[in-house]
């Protein structure tokens, strides 16, 4: 009987380790999460525009080959390298995100450029994927979710980096996979599930004007159709925000933990000094601090943008007409 009680009492104990692991891993998953904000909200401003021009019918798979698609980047090729990197390079981590920093500044910066540049060429590289010569809808349907796809592989880079940067030192290689497809797993859902509600919004709202049968429902019906316009220019605004702010920190992060404090030390006593001064303390610092890492990154991206354009677009062009 005291054999038994022994071996209960050692299941408790195992049980209360899994318990305090299962808890380990959540709070990972959630900090790294966090940490790609940016890069989740830029996520979901960039992919309703690849549903635009296609019948309602089609919205939602074609959301859903995307969202499968995305799982695929993260869990089938991102995860491995990223644990890779982390059991025998961790020293790679830090340039990686320092270069997913500048990519998100560079993206950020291009937005804003060609809002105030409207007619400058773009560096993007990319082909519309509204141009199908052929005319034909399953054709172009396919080369939206690949170019969706595509996309969605270098802003899950920078999710999976941003997260494999956030998990704390030392875990256990079991506990840093769980946490990497938690946050794969859940910034998807997140992602695309509200991509889906985006797209179909309008479609709801047109539906209740229509079919609604009392005042306040059709009300309410044309309200959301007409309020979806400057939703998305609201969504795509705050996502380039994210990027240049996100982007910029994580470049200042990065260049301090290589050597290089004197920028991210400078804007660290300015916020202190500014909470000191200003009512609010904590917010207000946070607020300097995301100010001047948006500053920063906003310039640093503005500068790419020349090599961009005739340096590693016109190479990427000639790679692709050498491919094609």
């Amino acid at each position: 009987m005291s054999g038994l009680l022994a071996l209960l009492d050692d299941v408790a104990g195992i049980a209360k380790i899994a318990a305090a692991s299962v808890d380990d891993v959540a709070a990972g998953a959630a900090k790294a999460g966090a940490k790609a904000a940016g890069v989740v909200i830029d996520d979901a401003a960039v992919t309703p525009r690849y549903v635009h021009g296609f019948e309602a019918s089609r919205e939602l798979p074609i959301v859903g080959k995307i969202a499968m698609g995305s799982i695929r980047n993260k869990l089938v090729f991102l995860l491995p390298i990223a644990l890779l990197f982390s059991a025998f390079a961790p020293w790679v981590i830090t340039p990686l995100l320092m270069l997913g920093g500048a990519y998100l500044c560079f993206e950020g910066a291009e937005k804003v450029f060609h809002v105030l540049f409207q007619h400058a060429p773009h560096a993007d590289g990319h082909v519309d994927p509204n141009d199908d010569p052929a005319g034909d809808p399953a054709h172009l349907e396919r080369e939206k979710v690949s170019g969706a796809v595509k996309t969605d592989f270098i802003l899950s880079a920078e999710i999976m980096t941003i997260a494999m940067a956030s998990l704390p030192a030392g875990q256990p290689l079991w506990m840093q996979t769980l946490a990497l497809a938690a946050v794969a797993v859940g910034i998807t859902v997140l992602v695309y599930g509200g991509v889906a509600l985006i797209v179909k919004a309008d479609d709801v709202g047109l539906w209740l004007a229509r079919r609604g049968k009392i005042a306040p429902i059709r009300w309410v019906g044309r309200g959301l159709v007409r309020a979806m316009p400057p939703l998305l220019t609201a969504l795509s605004i705050l996502g380039t925000a994210a990027m240049i702010w996100v982007g910029g920190s994580i470049l200042l992060h990065g260049a301090a933990e290589l050597g290089w404090p004197a920028a991210y030390d400078a804007i660290h006593h300015l916020a202190e000094a500014a909470g000191h001064l200003l009512p609010a303390g904590g917010f207000t610092e946070w607020l300097v601090t995301a100010a001047c890492d948006g500053v920063l990154g906003l310039i640093f991206g503005l500068l790419l943008i020349p090599p961009a354009l005739y340096v590693v677009d016109p190479a990427l062009r000639l790679v692709a007409r050498l491919r094609g």
